[in-house]
């Protein structure tokens, strides 16, 4: 259980930026018959809505993890099941259904949705799984390509990008 965890902790974040990201390109395309605001509409009404709402909420957060995690798992830049670090992890059906639960939540909360993260800090799940740059930087790549397959606008991929990349300090070991 406390290697699941921590893996789940390392590919939750990232997956759930990814699906952040991803959920806001299916919650907010509204194709070209969208009507524009009204010109009497309140200024800064997006700017009002959390990153979840606009990233599409639980659904759609959900569907960026589902496909982050399956892209990151078949990526061998990114070590997902941390084989030859002393932390391997098993990525049964049960494990992965967990890893998705606590990156949903995980997600969800850091966008500043309701969810709650059940799962343990950064730091202590990633202690000991030799996570180098590289593989940081190649586990963001795949959560942009997965934001990037959902049509997830710039502005809310970047926001959950720097959300993403500020956890670096916590996960990257020396």
């Amino acid at each position: 259980m406390f290697i699941t965890r921590r893996v789940a902790w390392s590919c939750a974040y990232a997956i759930g930026m990814a699906s952040a990201l991803l959920a806001s390109g299916c919650a907010t395309d509204n194709g070209p018959a969208a009507p524009p605001p009204p010109p009497m509409s309140k200024p800064d009404t997006a700017a009002k809505r959390s990153l979840y709402e606009r990233l599409g909420g639980e659904a759609a957060i959900t569907a960026v993890v589902d496909d982050f995690v399956g892209r990151a798992a078949g990526d061998p830049k990114v070590n997902f099941t941390r084989a030859g670090t002393g932390h391997e992890w098993a990525a049964t059906p049960e494990n992965t259904a967990h890893l998705k639960k606590l990156l949903v939540q995980f997600i969800g909360m850091v966008a500043g949705g309701p969810k709650h993260y059940e799962g343990r800090d950064m730091k202590s799940v990633h202690a000991g799984m030799k996570i180098s740059n590289a593989e940081f930087d190649a586990l963001a790549g795949d959560l942009s390509a997965s934001l990037d397959h959902f049509s997830v606008p710039t502005k809310e991929q970047q926001e959950l990008m720097a959300l993403v990349g500020s956890t670096r300090a916590e996960i990257v070991e020396p």
